[in-house]
């Protein structure tokens, strides 16, 4: 990745210095010239403008997404620097790996990533007006950035129509129901801390309020939780396998018979095929969604099973588009200072390609969590009750 990083670092650098050659011919000569030629030729340059190309590229580095739209608002020659597509292909292979979340909102399109890069001998100034409308509707990398970026994609998300806002006003003022999700997937079994029993022992963060009356046969009715000290929600929690099968399995680090899912063979495709057991499906019919967590530790996780899994479960909900999906791309205790690019969890954004999210009709959310210190958790299910229809 840091080669893939600095290759295109490079492309982006050649490409300005080229556009920057021929927008300012003038100033290739300006080396033969007195100094008083230099300073009387350089004076209808801005102090931007004469510093080398090395050097801008660095500063727009260091600038907010805002700020280098900004800077594009400037002037032509500007514009053109910031709109080069590489420059937001270089942003973001930089930047993603560090979004703390992600939803079928704001997900960006990552099959442009894997497009091949431009010629090194077409340069910004090459693109004519119908040229740049074309490119820019293939490889807009610069608004797949700002729709992803955490820190701006609130304004790209689209605005709710007036009867909504009418709507959700209605439904605040009519008291809600308790809101009941259904929590599954690999990271509740296989990590070194149990982000179950970190949810039933955190009264500063997520105070338990009991458990309700309503019963599943050989569910439950599991644990009702009080989010801002007045949401009430209920999570029940479907485990592969019984406590001494997960314990048994993690320390010998052994793959388990998965109770919760019938295996039914392979498609044509060759994915597995999974139907929910029948104590699954009634569940799933009961429940307003689905929080799945996984196992976001490096090189974790079977994506092929996790998909067809994921999509077994939707599936067999008559109206599951109806019913959102968070994530909860979990690692084990906050990640310590690593060096010589080493991971310490998967991304979200790359989490949400090895799900096969972006496929899914139903709304989705990633979040990056930590199960010792519940971090990113509290986020998760704030994104989740707001899906439900719950006034936050």
């Amino acid at each position: 990745m840091a080669e893939r990083h600095g290759q295109l670092r490079s492309v982006v650098i050649r490409s300005f210095r080229r556009f920057s050659e021929r927008y300012f011919p003038e100033k290739n000569g300006q080396s033969l010239t007195s100094d008083v030629e230099q300073e009387a030729e350089g004076s209808h340059f801005g102090y931007l403008d004469s510093l080398p190309v090395d050097i801008k590229f660095l500063i727009m580095t260091f600038l907010s997404p805002v700020d280098i739209c900004n800077l594009g608002a400037t002037c032509r020659y500007w514009r053109a620097m910031v709109r080069d597509p590489l420059l937001w292909r270089y942003f973001l292979l930089r930047d993603m790996p560090h979004w703390s979340s992600i939803d079928h909102l704001t997900m960006p399109n990552l099959d442009m990533l894997d497009a091949p890069l431009v010629s090194e001998h077409e340069s910004l100034e090459d693109r004519e007006e119908g040229e740049e409308t074309n490119r820019e509707l293939k490889s807009d990398y610069m608004s797949e950035y700002l729709k992803g970026c955490p820190s701006c994609r609130q304004q790209w998300l689209p605005s709710r129509p007036a009867y909504e806002l009418l709507t959700s006003f209605l439904q605040y003022l009519v008291p809600s129901s308790e809101p009941r999700y259904a929590m599954f997937g690999p990271g509740m079994e296989q990590l070194d801390v149990s982000l179950v029993r970190r949810l039933m022992h955190s009264p500063d963060l997520l105070p338990v309020s009991g458990t309700p009356h309503r019963q599943i046969n050989g569910i439950g009715s599991g644990i009702s939780y009080l989010f801002n000290n007045k949401h009430r929600f209920n999570i029940l929690t479907l485990y592969s396998t019984n406590r001494a099968e997960r314990e048994k399995a993690r320390l010998q680090q052994e793959s388990i018979n998965n109770k919760l899912f019938v295996f039914g063979g392979t498609d044509d495709s060759g994915y597995p095929v999974y139907t929910p057991a029948p104590q699954v499906q009634m569940v799933c019919q009961e429940v307003d969604g689905f929080i799945y967590v996984a196992n976001a530790e490096p090189e974790k996780g079977d994506g092929a099973s996790e998909v067809s899994q994921i999509r077994a479960v939707l599936n067999c909900v008559g109206d599951s588009l109806a019913k959102p999906l968070l994530v909860l791309s979990c690692i084990s205790r906050e990640p310590e200072e690593v060096t010589g690019g080493a991971k310490c969890r998967t991304p979200c954004v790359y989490m949400a390609r090895r799900l096969g999210l972006p496929q899914l009709s139903n709304c989705w959310m990633v979040q990056d969590a930590v199960a010792e210190s519940l971090s990113g958790v509290l986020d998760g299910i704030a994104w989740l009750l707001k899906s439900s229809g719950v006034k936050i």
